[in-house]
């Protein structure tokens, strides 16, 4: 298989992935609402080179005043995508939507880390010490095969420079926590099982306590954690709706940059074609995590893109090995995947959704359709995107897309008997971090010491 198939199958836009034959459903979240169904070409043109949802080719990250979150966030939440869903239907061919299935188990378990364990993936574990993953040469990429194929437990982890480098970083978590077990006399048969539970709940904090007030509010956060989720309660068949999937959780895609500066020598470079993945990662083009996430002690990070219905050039137009479409086709954006995906399962407009939620809806104005001849309502996706910016100047995600991310991120780490939630819900993490008495994302990417 070539390394353009391979990035095709892989890429953000995740519906053919090599993936185990396990996980979960899909299903709708708001099954009564009526679904919104509007003209293919209609739905296409927004998503088009030079439509509402293209920032242009011109289109500076300096051209206005900075984001607040730091520009880590979206490729974190991307990481965690990929630990809760993997849809293998193919763009174009999921008219029953009680067909797809997820690959992955909905649970914040860093399946694509760990993949089977040492006995189901012993080709993630080192042979001599298998408590502890490995890594490649040099210790700033994944291990990879003689062909250099990245040998991860979710193959979409080697999709982009950073989704490789947040896996190494993982990696990394893994392996100092056995490193201190060892080194505080834990039983050595005991060794692997400890640092996972530890790295899992570590993650799992991060996710709720420092992820999710920054991307839904601290008082969203707050409530869902302490009244738990009123929509979404799987109990024990934990399921991914699909609004989450593909609408709201696809907020990310806005906040991407044109460019970044990936470390003081090689950038600034957008994500694809530059940084595609799939391929060894030269020691010159490791990530310095404290461009990208904010360090105490160091500069101010880059940051994320506002979010406000609109991508970069370089997400209107994926090339041809990431897509699998033809160059200029409307496949090629991955607004219009996005827009496609929501449409092909029957999603309800976000102006359906808001009535639902008893949230007021935005105005025409705020939606800012009208002037290209839209007539419909909007789009759960775009919605969403459009409803950050009304309410949120694009920092974080309004009431609409706030509710239903916040909502299943809460929901399947409560629904998980395993997760620090259900065991041990007073725990705190055990790691030193950057400020005294918290810990974070920088405390995973750029390692006190």
């Amino acid at each position: 298989m070539s390394t353009a198939q391979l990035a095709r199958d892989h890429c953000l836009a995740s519906e053919r992935v090599d993936a185990p034959i396990y996980g979960g459903r899909y299903r709708r979240l708001f099954e009564d609402l009526p679904a919104l169904v509007v003209g293919e070409e209609a739905l296409h043109a927004l998503g088009r080179p030079g439509g509402p949802c293209d920032v242009g080719v011109e289109y500076r990250d300096d051209a206005g005043p900075d984001a607040a979150p730091a520009a880590v966030w979206p490729f974190f939440g991307q990481f965690v995508a990929h630990d809760i869903t993997a849809d293998r239907s193919p763009l174009g061919h999921r008219a029953d939507p009680a067909q797809v299935r997820n690959f992955r188990t909905p649970k914040a378990n860093l399946e694509g880390v760990y993949g089977a364990g040492p006995a189901g993936s012993p080709y993630l574990y080192a042979r001599e010490d298998p408590a502890k993953l490995l890594l490649g040469p040099g210790g700033h990429d994944v291990p990879r095969n003689h062909e250099g194929i990245g040998l991860t437990g979710d193959p979409r982890n080697d999709v982009h420079l950073f989704m490789n480098q947040m896996q190494v970083a993982f990696i990394g978590l893994h392996n100092r926590l056995v490193d201190r077990l060892r080194e505080d006399g834990t039983p050595e048969g005991d060794v692997f099982a400890e640092a996972r539970r530890a790295a899992t709940w570590h993650y799992q904090h991060v996710i709720l306590r420092e992820f999710l007030p920054g991307l839904i509010g601290p008082e969203l956060t707050d409530e869902l954690l302490d009244d738990g989720p009123r929509l979404y309660r799987p109990g024990t068949d934990a399921y991914i709706p699909f609004e989450f999937a593909d609408a709201a959780y696809r907020y990310g895609h806005s906040q991407i940059r044109q460019r970044y500066q990936v470390n003081a020598g090689f950038g600034p470079c957008p994500v694809f074609p530059d940084l595609l993945g799939f391929g060894p990662v030269a020691p010159e083009h490791a990530v310095d995590w404290t461009l990208l996430v904010d360090v105490p002690g160091r500069p101010p990070a880059q940051r994320a893109k506002r979010i406000d219905g609109r991508l970069p050039a370089s997400l209107i137009a994926l090339p041809t090995q990431i897509s699998g479409a033809e160059e200029g086709s409307d496949y090629a954006s991955l607004a219009n995947r996005d827009l496609q995906r929501g449409q092909a399962v029957g999603l309800p407009s976000g102006e359906g959704v808001a009535r639902r939620l008893g949230v007021e809806p935005l105005t025409t104005e705020e939606v800012g359709l009208a002037g290209h001849g839209w007539t419909d309502e909007t789009p759960l996706w775009f919605y969403v995107l459009k409803e950050a910016e009304a309410h949120n100047d694009g920092d974080r995600l309004g009431p609409v897309g706030g509710r239903i991310v916040g909502e299943v991120l809460v929901g399947i780490v409560d629904a998980d008997p395993e997760s620090y939630r259900s065991v041990d819900p007073a725990w705190g993490p055990t790691l030193p971090g950057h400020r005294g008495g918290t810990f974070g994302l920088a405390d995973v990417l750029a390692p006190v010491g």
